[in-house]
């Protein structure tokens, strides 16, 4: 019997996660089966959907409809929209706590980032930032919030509990995404129309140095940074160069870009499944995810979505 069992486990295929794609044009939401690797449901929500992001047990999706001037909840379960929270006008990105009990949006339409309490689906308070905040990002410790605007070309670092901002950093041209390493030793922030990733050390409240990417027979123009992605390690990232059609491998210790993966047309946001087996990259203009094997550092999956797809992200279970 336990010999059965053993067997059953040697031969168990590879965790199966489900994954979530906003497609931003389609005015809807794609699952996909990253075992099978394969679209599994198309679900209609509000319009314009941007910004995703997943509660702490993966049962609720809530999603920046920013033409609805809203925040949908998503059941994943039933995959049916179960209500909204409140936002002010065209949502973009949201972050959402480590205790997932605050859900930090940015309106791109009146300069704010608007604090949300989930458990209450009532604002709780707003914080004025630059001029078209875009990117969120939270410390791992809950203490720092990040948000850009792209016309500010800043990066304004928030305190969590006073909710007011403590440092402004000026990075490069339009800047449209922040993420933190995992353990809060640094931020990350891509430019689009700069070109460049700024890494700012969090606690200094300092720039501490850009990446430039130069890809040959591509103008510098074409080369426009979105979403940054890390390894739990810390040791690696991955930097999604838009209308490039690349994904830049990067140390992240040393800061040397290692490789340029080729990946679907405009390549906007990234996510890993939970065993980082796989970076998933939702590719705007081709309507489809490639999907990437991290430890060959090779792309062996497109798969067909909704129209315009812009974010992603991976169930934890």
């Amino acid at each position: 019997m336990w010999v059965a069992a053993l067997l059953a486990t040697l031969i168990a295929p590879a965790h199966a996660y489900k994954a979530y794609v906003s497609n931003e044009k389609g005015n809807s939401i794609t699952v996909l089966d990253t075992e099978k690797m394969e679209a599994t449901a198309t679900v209609k929500v509000g319009r314009r959907p941007r910004g995703i992001a997943l509660n702490k047990d993966g049962s609720e999706l809530y999603i920046c409809a920013g033409d609805d001037d809203a925040i949908q909840v998503l059941d994943t379960k039933t995959l049916k929209v179960t209500g909204k929270l409140p936002s002010g006008p065209d949502p973009e990105l949201l972050a959402l706590s480590p205790d997932g009990d605050v859900i930090y949006v940015s309106n791109e339409n009146d300069n704010l980032v608007t604090l949300i309490d989930v458990k209450k689906k009532e604002m709780i308070g707003d914080i004025p930032v630059g001029v078209e905040p875009e990117g969120m990002a939270i410390s791992p410790d809950g203490k720092l919030l990040v948000n850009t605007s792209e016309t500010t070309n800043m990066a304004h670092l928030i305190d969590t509990q006073a909710k007011e901002i403590v440092a402004n950093i000026l990075v490069d041209g339009r800047p449209r995404f922040a993420e933190f390493k995992k353990d809060g030793s640094e931020l990350w922030v891509s430019s689009e129309v700069g070109g460049t990733v700024a890494i700012i050390d969090p606690a200094k409240r300092e720039l501490k140095q850009k990446i430039a990417f130069d890809i040959p027979a591509m103008s510098k123009e074409a080369i426009q940074p979105i979403g940054i992605s890390f390894t739990r390690d810390g040791k690696r990232a991955f930097v999604a160069l838009g209308p490039a059609n690349r994904v830049a491998v990067i140390d992240a210790e040393t800061k040397r870009i290692e490789k340029y993966l080729l990946v679907g047309q405009r390549v906007w946001h990234l996510a890993f499944t939970p065993d980082e087996k796989y970076l998933l990259t939702a590719n705007g203009v081709s309507n489809d995810v490639s999907v990437i094997d991290v430890a060959s550092l090779k792309v062996v999956k497109s798969i067909p979505v909704g129209a315009f797809p812009w974010g992603v992200v991976v169930a934890p279970q």
